[in-house]
């Protein structure tokens, strides 16, 4: 059963084309590198999730979103601004950057730019974005605890990275940038 690691050993894992756990905002997620369709296929069977309702990706910073909101028009560019870091995501016009099981059937991509520090510092390491989807199976409550996560996925994961959860409540609110519908309060 995977131990909660390092940093550097998680870096490494997804490097691999592992997937790992980590704490987040609210709840504990599962990543892997979204350039690698097949730690995203991985991630997927062991969430036992439909592909086509695609994932999110989470960065450090906007900056790592660039090659995502090419193309985006500037007048588009405000609410990303004004509300990251911080738990909202944004579904976001897909430019063609993004691969097939990261954005499921949608014609748009899932972003965030957190503030809990151990996702920022993951990412940074990283080097990038990664998937970032809650340490559940489909249809069961995510997990609180490195605990939860090592009774939910036993051996399944390459690695669980140390860290406590944020303190938010819930998961991040999802909003349609174009529209500005909000799909998850």
């Amino acid at each position: 059963m995977p131990q909660v690691t390092s940093l550097s050993n998680a870096v490494a894992a997804l490097r691999a084309g592992g997937v790992i756990a980590y704490p987040t905002e609210g709840v504990w997620g599962l990543g892997c590198d979204p350039d690698n369709d097949a730690a995203v296929a991985h991630l997927l069977r062991l969430k036992q999730r439909d592909p086509a309702k695609g994932l999110i990706l989470v960065a450090a910073s906007i900056e790592q979103f660039t090659p995502w909101l090419e193309g985006l028009p500037l007048e588009l560019h405000a609410p990303l601004v004004s509300t990251w870091p911080g738990p909202h995501t944004w579904l976001v016009p897909d430019n063609g950057r993004t691969h097939a099981l990261v954005r499921g059937a949608h014609h748009c991509v899932a972003l965030r730019v957190s503030d809990h520090p151990g996702v920022v510092a993951l990412c940074e390491a990283f080097g990038g974005p990664l998937v970032s989807t809650s340490a559940n199976r489909a249809g069961e409550p995510s997990a609180l605890s490195a605990d939860e996560v090592r009774e939910a996925f036993g051996d399944e994961l390459d690695a669980i990275v140390e860290g406590a959860l944020g303190g938010l409540d819930r998961p991040s609110t999802i909003r349609d940038l174009v529209s500005g519908r909000v799909l998850r309060a």
